[in-house]
């Protein structure tokens, strides 16, 4: 069993366009349609689904090894880390979304 160490790839950064904002007031997609830009909503969808492919694949590693279909317990744990670290990187990103989020409610209009 042959098993990927790659890291995933991240987003290329957001263009701010003229407005200084990227999308700022306007609910529209990344970048623009016709250069095939990429909505917000996409990338989170992307992003979630990435961690959940490594949740998976972690699993069904550990459970190939304990199948003992799979020798290797050092490519099994490095999956699971990965997997682990992947999972609590979207944590941490979730909860600076609320904070930021918390914070402009706070804010006096």
């Amino acid at each position: 069993m042959k098993i990927d160490l790659t890291m995933p790839r991240l987003p290329a950064p957001l263009s701010t366009g003229s407005t200084g904002a990227a999308g700022a007031g306007t609910g529209a997609a990344v970048g623009d349609a016709a250069t095939g830009g990429t909505s917000f909503a996409d990338l989170l969808k992307q992003a979630v689904g990435d961690v959940n492919q490594m949740q998976l694949q972690a699993e069904q590693a550990g459970a190939d090894l304990a199948a003992g279909k799979v020798t290797d317990i050092h490519q099994v744990m490095i999956m699971t880390e990965k997997a682990d670290l992947a999972l609590q990187l979207a944590i941490q990103v979730r909860n600076k979304v609320i904070d930021a989020y918390q914070e402009i409610m706070r804010m006096p209009v």
